[in-house]
């Protein structure tokens, strides 16, 4: 039995190995590396977030996005943004490097055993643990506008669908929402030749501004000092001091965690929106259907009701995540009915980020009621490695008590060498 199964090999999921292997721990570690950022982001697209601010945690610091970049001859700069693929790239190295063997199966059920879990990977081995570490990053919880559910995947498809958006090329596309994934997917969409557009239900679109100078008059920092999420106190507290906004009311943080750093454009892709794309802006689906050629969509006009029609080859709804207990298909039913929820149908988070049943920790979106919306960033993975894996290392000390599992008994104890570390 491993004292710890790490279930996910995005940024959270190998931050948390990094650490859990540095501490000592019997891990085992499940997933496509960076699966993600290499196979749900279209090429072409850029890291929102400052470099600095987008490194993977390893205990020492040694591992970091600037250090990847320098090894290619490149210089991660502030204000500079990042190509996604260069991100992945370096996602893969960190997990050569600070991970170890990293076993690409999924694992599509884990249920609660005497001593700890049992996981089930695709292929049907079981294996166990004494702890879970459930680091699923965003794919499972992609939200979609009622009005489009149903609708067949040659009309209507979430923009984390694409790994590329060549198909799109010189046709008629719609992208719902106002936020860096819309404004983004549509100014890649305008540029391979497409009729692109963004419909959202923001009366205007908001823009980020462009980041102050990283070394600036003190008064200036003082007033409004950098951090991971962006310029300003409110955001640094977000960013740098999650332990402390986990100690807030649950109801404030259900409303921070809902409307904080809310839909906005990064100010490098403004100039190429503007010209290129068309902006309906006020405007909500309310039904759709197919045509031929395409779909038709009934629009309301937010301000005086009025229902208009629009007719479009695709669309694709850029309408982001909502991360709930009940979308954790992976947990047994057994399992996923017993964990504490929040009001917003999020797990409920001890201060280990360990859920309401012992030895089920979790990271990354999930956790962004419990610990802010650094949670929703790559930024967020620092604080959540080094806390989680403590916590895993309290309750491997403390219990829970049990029948236990012998080692004999786990089928995978030699690890299988993965594409990622050959």
């Amino acid at each position: 039995m491993y004292d710890l199964l790490v279930v996910g090999a995005g940024p959270y999921g190998l931050s948390i190995a990094s650490h859990a292997a540095a501490a000592g721990l019997d891990l085992r570690v499940f997933g496509r590396p960076m699966a993600s950022w290499r196979d749900h982001m279209p090429r072409g697209m850029f890291l929102k977030s400052e470099p600095w601010a987008s490194n993977l945690s390893d205990p020492g610091g040694s591992r970091r996005l600037d250090v990847y970049c320098a090894r290619r001859g490149v210089t991660a700069r502030h204000a500079e943004p990042i190509p996604v693929e260069m991100f992945a790239d370096y996602g893969l190295w960190f997990a050569r490097h600070a991970v170890p063997e990293i076993d690409e199966r999924t694992v599509v059920r884990i249920a609660p055993v005497p001593g700890g879990f049992e996981a089930v990977t695709e292929d049907g081995t079981v294996v166990y643990g004494r702890t879970v570490a459930l680091a699923v990053g965003v794919m499972p919880f992609t939200e979609i506008p009622p009005a489009l559910r149903g609708l067949s995947p040659a009309l209507v498809s979430h923009s984390s669908h694409h790994s590329s958006l060549d198909r799109f090329r010189g046709r008629d596309v719609t992208v719902v929402g106002g936020g860096q994934a819309a404004l983004e997917t549509a100014a890649l969409l305008a540029e391979l030749g497409c009729r692109a557009r963004v419909l959202a239900r923001a009366e205007e679109l908001r823009w980020n501004d462009v980041p102050p100078p990283w070394q600036r008059p003190r008064w200036q920092s003082a007033r409004a000092p950098h951090s991971g999420l962006g310029c300003g106190w409110r955001n640094w507290f977000y960013a740098e001091r999650p332990a402390l906004f986990h100690r807030l009311p649950e109801s404030t943080r259900a409303r921070i965690a809902a409307t904080a750093l809310g839909p906005a454009g990064a100010w490098w892709v403004r100039d190429r929106v503007e010209p290129a794309v068309e902006v309906l802006l006020g405007r909500e689906i309310a039904a759709a259907g197919p045509v031929p050629g395409g779909v038709r969509l009934a629009t309301i006009d937010r301000a005086g009701g009025v229902v208009r029609s629009l007719e479009t080859e695709h669309v694709i709804a850029a309408t982001g995540f909502r991360a709930t207990t009940g979308r954790l298909g992976l947990l047994s039913p057994e399992l996923r009915g017993a964990l504490a929820t929040l009001a917003d149908g999020s797990p409920e988070i001890g201060r280990d980020f360990e859920a309401s049943h012992p030895g089920l920790f979790m990271a990354g979106l999930l956790t962004a009621s419990g610990f802010g919306p650094a949670m929703r960033f790559v930024h967020g993975a620092t604080f959540t490695a080094g806390t989680l894996v403590r916590g895993v290392r309290r309750r491997l000390r403390t219990g829970p008590r049990g029948e236990t599992i012998p080692a004999s008994g786990n089928p995978l104890r030699h690890r299988v060498p993965t594409a990622a570390h050959r």
